[in-house]
């Protein structure tokens, strides 16, 4: 493993030194966890930084496990409003629908939304005092009143005038599927689906998670649709899909298949 790793294009653009890196890992690796801590924050040191982070929301499920292996790690979850999510993700091409759903992939997006969301807060109430919640549109909108909350759980001081004349990377500017909107300085990541989601498919999809979107405190924009029964059996049915999904990952040696089932048979 550790001989790949340095071959990857990871280690390439970590900018550690090979022999080092390697005599540590031979020295004081145990298993993966151990790998890992070693390994960032080797690059952490590097960058002159205290922290390292993960921001890979498919590592949801698995929060306890990593809970489990990083007994010091905390865990920060953002929710976005669902509308802005399946927005950005189906602009990205990252939309998964199920084959004979090739044209509801903002509702299939929807779904897994609501799916992840589920899954992380009921893990995070286990984490306990290890997890926070925080709404996306509050951070955006009111970063100075948010920060020092967010400060006190990682015990960590984020000013919000340092992190601007100092942020690098997609903290100065934004990894966004909208770039257009950077170019014109219109960039506007909080309710951007009030212009932009489709009017056709917005009450549809509200139908479908609407229940959910309410309990998290986002405003429906239309009213229940007749289609309502439709919309909510293509919701159980992801969940159901996407539990799945998991399920195989986790537990089976066709996970590989099964995780790339959709994209496999879209591309055909």
């Amino acid at each position: 493993m550790m001989r790949d790793w340095l071959q990857s294009k990871a280690f390439q653009v970590s900018g550690l030194d090979a022999d080092r890196i390697e005599a540590r890992v031979q020295a004081e690796c145990r298993d993966v966890g151990d790998f890992l801590r070693i390994v960032m924050g080797e690059i952490a040191g590097a960058q002159r930084v205290e922290r390292w982070i993960d921001s890979t929301p498919t590592n949801v499920p698995h929060m306890l496990r990593i809970a489990s292996d990083f007994p010091d790690a905390q865990f920060l979850h953002m929710i976005r409003d669902p509308r802005d999510v399946a927005l950005s993700l189906v602009k990205r091409g990252w939309a998964r629908p199920l084959p004979w759903d090739r044209d509801e992939a903002l509702l299939a997006t929807g779904a897994y939304w609501e799916w992840i969301v589920r899954k992380g807060r009921a893990l995070g109430a286990q984490l306990q005092s290890r997890y926070l919640e925080l709404p996306f549109e509050e951070l955006v909108e009111q970063p100075r009143a948010v920060l020092p909350r967010v400060g006190e759980f990682l015990q960590h001081d984020l000013d919000y005038d340092r992190i601007l004349q100092r942020g690098v990377g997609s903290v100065r500017t934004p990894l966004t599927a909208f770039g257009d909107e950077l170019t014109q300085g219109a960039f506007k990541p909080v309710g951007r689906w009030k212009g932009k989601f489709p009017s056709e498919q917005l009450q549809q999809f509200e139908d479908a998670m609407g229940d959910y979107m309410t309990e998290l405190g986002y405003v429906r924009a239309t009213s229940p649709g007749r289609r309502r029964l439709f919309v909510r059996r293509k919701r159980l049915e992801y969940r159901v899909f996407y539990r799945l999904k998991q399920w195989a990952k986790v537990n089976t040696p066709i996970s590989r298949w099964f995780v790339n089932y959709s994209e496999i048979l879209i591309d055909k």
